[in-house]
């Protein structure tokens, strides 16, 4: 009965779509899209779950933002926001294309797969539009930084000896924009992507909303994006197979089942590296103090093991 089947969001890594070292040509992507397909099929072909998959976009839009460098004396660049919308798109074809090629093979065509491109609130107050940290784009010499800082009001950045580069806000997530429509969309039946990239940054301006120029951390936009269509299950899916305190020590150890009070001391006591491991336990956290059942962070090729409690590491309320 579809009433009895569980509700999961899975936010997918980067490598669910682009692995190390590749260039990120289509037929690249389309072949790692569907092996992680796979492993979703697997989960709605188990009878015992719905579906709704997030997924990063860091590559993709990192290129589209190149395709407007190079081409911006013939075709007019569009705003970051904006090319997070094309990479929903890309991407998202690609995933219920896949999708949906891997349910009919195996009887299950019936199941509709849909692709939203969502757009994310944030709060235009955000201490994050004073501080901008996330580094975007191409590199630049100083000096063109600066003239990009002077023509276009740009935040540049020195990154890492690499050169340097624009930066912007990294906003936290407050509501799903299309959240109701993916309800519906699941409620019939259907797989939906949404939130790719962590969504379209909107703020609200005298009652409309606007898109602003931001990246949102797509782990946290994953939990918020499950607990606004009421999912009980989180998981999310990454390069490792679990996560570890006392990462790369003589002391590490892999963490299976724990509890929220755990997590959070865990997570106090900063074992989890920022814009790594921190942002999918706090993320996790968030979504058992918002109510979800369980969270699940493990890597893609033990994804439904992990579901059914045999791999991975597994954050409950407790009691």
């Amino acid at each position: 009965m579809e009433g009895d089947k569980k509700l999961i969001v899975v936010a997918l890594g980067g490598n669910a779509i682009l692995q190390p070292g590749q260039r990120g040509t289509f037929e690249e992507q389309m072949k790692n899209v569907h092996v992680t397909c796979e492993q979703l099929a697997k989960m709605v072909k188990s009878g015992k779950y719905k579906l709704v998959v997030t997924h990063g976009n860091g590559p993709q839009v990192g290129n589209i933002l190149l395709q407007n460098e190079v081409g911006k004396e013939v075709a007019a660049p569009m705003p970051l926001f904006v090319c997070g919308a094309e990479s929903q798109g890309l991407i998202g074809f690609m995933m219920q294309q896949n999708l949906a090629n891997l349910l009919r093979e195996d009887g299950k065509g019936d199941i509709p797969v849909a692709t939203i491109v969502t757009q994310v609130i944030v709060d235009k107050e955000d201490d994050a539009f004073v501080n901008p940290t996330k580094p975007v784009g191409p590199f630049y010499s100083e000096s063109e930084a600066k003239e990009l800082e002077a023509a276009k009001g740009y935040d540049v950045r020195e990154d890492a000896g690499r050169g340097w580069r624009r930066v912007v806000p990294s906003p936290d997530p407050l509501e799903i924009c299309e959240k109701s429509a993916i309800r519906q969309l699941v409620e019939a039946r259907s797989i939906v992507i949404a939130s790719g990239g962590g969504g379209i940054p909107v703020i609200r301006e005298n009652g409309r909303l606007q898109g602003v120029d931001a990246v949102i951390d797509k782990d946290l936009a994953g939990e918020r994006l499950a607990a606004d269509v009421g999912a009980s299950i989180f998981m999310v899916l990454t390069d490792v197979d679990s996560v570890r305190i006392h990462y790369k020590t003589p002391e590490e150890k892999a963490l299976t089942q724990i509890t929220l009070a755990e997590a959070k001391a865990y997570h106090a006591q900063g074992h989890f590296a920022k814009g790594s491991m921190e942002p999918k336990v706090r993320a996790a956290i968030r979504f058992i103090e918002s109510g979800g059942e369980k969270a699940v962070i493990t890597s893609l090729d033990k994804a439904f093991e992990a579901l059914e409690g045999r791999a991975g590491t597994t954050i409950t309320k407790g009691e």
